[in-house]
């Protein structure tokens, strides 16, 4: 008698463990402006540390409906996935403690060298890209700056595409190995235009032949029945969607990154 075919254990992934595990509270973030939770999540003898938001603790926003920020953190994982660029952490909408939030994978964060920095004169040295004069009190003025970094570009570009309205410094987390990813996309896909960022160090600038191609590949998704399209579907309304495929169409269309329109103030506040 022959005996029984092995079948080998299932792989669990990020987005398993944070959708199936069991999760569990360890404590509050008290920086973060919205609701956020410091928590374990377990499955199939896996464990990792995560973040959770519930819904129910999002403060309202005159410009955006009121219990959508779960939803749009999500859709920003999603775009990310899209573009092959893995910016954005592992992210989902689950069922939680407090109810229905976003759970994200919590990042270790690497130091390594500067990505912003202020400097004197008014011009950046080599291998950095001006983002505008600040006032740093007393009267002075520096140069805010950001590194010409191709991680930073990418993220850049995602932001163009999500209309991310708070791009801000701490919300860049480099990782041993050298990854970079972005988080808190609470407030993004807006139909109006809302892009506030650190990152304008290449605005008016020829978009890089890879993220043609990657803005090419998300256009394709976007369609009317196209995968992304589907799934954005679920997270955010018909009218963000249609704005999301006009953004992409537009940065294709110019060939160059976008630069502040005027309409909102360009980089958020505070600035980190």
């Amino acid at each position: 008698m022959s005996a029984p075919e092995r079948i080998p254990p299932r792989s669990v992934t990020p987005v398993d463990l944070l959708v199936e595990g069991e999760l569990t509270v360890r404590g509050r973030i008290r920086e973060a402006s919205n609701a956020a939770l410091f928590c374990t999540v377990a499955y199939e003898g896996q464990e990792a540390s995560c973040v959770y938001k519930p819904v129910a603790g999002e403060r309202p926003l005159w410009d955006f409906p009121d219990g959508t920020l779960a939803q749009r953190e999500v859709a920003a994982y999603e775009i990310s996935e899209a573009t092959g660029w893995g910016l954005v952490p592992p992210t989902v909408l689950r069922d939680g403690p407090y109810g229905e939030g976003m759970v994200q994978l919590w990042i270790e964060v690497t130091p390594e060298a500067e990505l912003l920095a202020l400097v004197d004169g008014e011009e950046p040295e080599p291998g950095w890209k001006a983002v505008g004069l600040a006032q740093v009190g007393e009267g002075r003025t520096a140069l805010l700056v950001h590194a010409d970094d191709e991680r930073l570009r990418r993220m850049a570009v995602l932001d163009a595409v999500i209309n991310n309205a708070d791009r801000k410094g701490g919300h860049l987390l480099p990782t041993e190995g050298g990854h970079l990813y972005g988080i808190d996309h609470g407030v993004t896909f807006n139909v109006e235009n809302k892009l506030r960022t650190l990152l304008w160090g290449w605005a008016g600038e020829p978009l890089t032949g890879e993220a043609v191609e990657v803005l090419g590949a998300l256009k394709e998704g976007l369609k009317e029945g196209g995968d992304l399209a589907v799934r954005l579907a679920g997270l955010i309304t018909a009218a963000e969607v249609e704005a999301t495929r006009a953004r992409v169409e537009a940065l294709l269309t110019s060939g160059k990154h976008p630069e502040p329109g005027g309409e909102w103030p360009a980089i958020p506040w505070p600035p980190v």
